[in-house]
Protein backbone atom coordinates (compact mmCIF):
# COMPACT_ATOMS: atom_id res chain seq x y z
CA UNK A 1 0.00 0.00 0.00
CA UNK A 2 1.03 4.05 -0.71
CA UNK A 3 0.16 7.07 0.48
CA UNK A 4 -3.28 7.10 1.62
CA UNK A 5 -4.15 3.84 1.10
CA UNK A 6 -3.60 3.85 -2.69
CA UNK A 7 -2.13 0.58 -4.25
CA UNK A 8 1.50 0.80 -5.88
CA UNK A 9 0.78 -2.46 -7.38
CA UNK A 10 1.45 -2.50 -11.26
CA UNK A 11 -1.47 -4.04 -12.21
CA UNK A 12 -0.77 -4.81 -16.05
CA UNK A 13 -1.68 -8.47 -17.52
CA UNK A 14 2.12 -8.30 -18.53
CA UNK A 15 3.53 -8.16 -15.45
CA UNK A 16 1.10 -10.58 -13.81
CA UNK A 17 2.38 -12.89 -16.71
CA UNK A 18 6.17 -12.50 -15.97
CA UNK A 19 5.28 -13.23 -12.18
CA UNK A 20 3.34 -16.61 -12.83
CA UNK A 21 6.16 -17.32 -14.97
CA UNK A 22 8.91 -16.52 -12.33
CA UNK A 23 6.28 -18.77 -10.02
CA UNK A 24 6.13 -21.96 -12.44
CA UNK A 25 9.85 -21.71 -12.37
CA UNK A 26 10.95 -21.62 -9.05
CA UNK A 27 8.00 -24.91 -8.67
CA UNK A 28 8.92 -26.81 -11.76
CA UNK A 29 13.02 -26.74 -10.69
CA UNK A 30 11.79 -26.83 -6.84
CA UNK A 31 13.07 -31.05 -7.18
CA UNK A 32 16.60 -31.89 -8.80
CA UNK A 33 14.44 -34.77 -11.20
CA UNK A 34 17.39 -34.79 -13.05
CA UNK A 35 19.85 -35.28 -10.18
CA UNK A 36 17.72 -38.80 -8.83
CA UNK A 37 20.15 -40.73 -10.34
CA UNK A 38 23.73 -38.91 -9.57
CA UNK A 39 26.00 -40.48 -7.27
CA UNK A 40 28.27 -37.63 -7.09
CA UNK A 41 29.21 -36.01 -3.72
CA UNK A 42 30.71 -32.33 -2.90
CA UNK A 43 31.64 -31.38 0.12
CA UNK A 44 30.43 -34.88 2.19
CA UNK A 45 26.80 -34.27 0.47
CA UNK A 46 25.33 -35.05 -2.66
CA UNK A 47 24.98 -32.95 -5.19
CA UNK A 48 21.01 -32.94 -5.46
CA UNK A 49 20.94 -31.42 -1.82
CA UNK A 50 23.58 -28.78 -2.61
CA UNK A 51 20.75 -27.66 -5.59
CA UNK A 52 18.00 -27.87 -3.21
CA UNK A 53 19.73 -25.70 -0.39
CA UNK A 54 20.75 -23.51 -3.73
CA UNK A 55 16.91 -23.38 -5.40
CA UNK A 56 15.86 -22.47 -1.41
CA UNK A 57 18.35 -19.69 -1.96
CA UNK A 58 16.73 -18.71 -5.25
CA UNK A 59 13.01 -19.30 -4.15
CA UNK A 60 13.50 -16.70 -1.15
CA UNK A 61 15.03 -14.12 -3.21
CA UNK A 62 12.05 -14.57 -5.77
CA UNK A 63 9.12 -14.23 -3.37
CA UNK A 64 11.23 -11.43 -1.37
CA UNK A 65 11.09 -9.64 -4.70
CA UNK A 66 7.71 -10.70 -5.51
CA UNK A 67 6.54 -9.43 -1.47
CA UNK A 68 8.14 -6.11 -2.56
CA UNK A 69 7.23 -5.18 -5.91
CA UNK A 70 3.95 -7.10 -6.35
CA UNK A 71 2.27 -7.98 -3.26
CA UNK A 72 -1.37 -8.00 -3.78
CA UNK A 73 -1.42 -8.96 -7.47
CA UNK A 74 -4.89 -9.63 -8.73
CA UNK A 75 -6.20 -9.04 -5.49
CA UNK A 76 -5.69 -4.91 -4.79
CA UNK A 77 -7.71 -3.04 -7.25
CA UNK A 78 -5.78 0.06 -9.24
CA UNK A 79 -4.66 2.88 -7.33
CA UNK A 80 -6.93 5.07 -9.44
CA UNK A 81 -10.20 2.88 -8.42
CA UNK A 82 -8.98 2.44 -4.39
CA UNK A 83 -10.64 5.84 -2.97
CA UNK A 84 -14.33 4.57 -4.88
CA UNK A 85 -15.75 2.58 -1.48
CA UNK A 86 -15.49 3.35 1.80
CA UNK A 87 -14.57 0.81 4.43
CA UNK A 88 -16.78 1.26 7.76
Amino acid sequence: MGINGTSTVDQSPVVAALWGVALLVVVALAVPWFLWRSAAVVAGLPVWLWWHIGWMVVATVVFYAFGQRAWGLGIERPADNANDEVEP
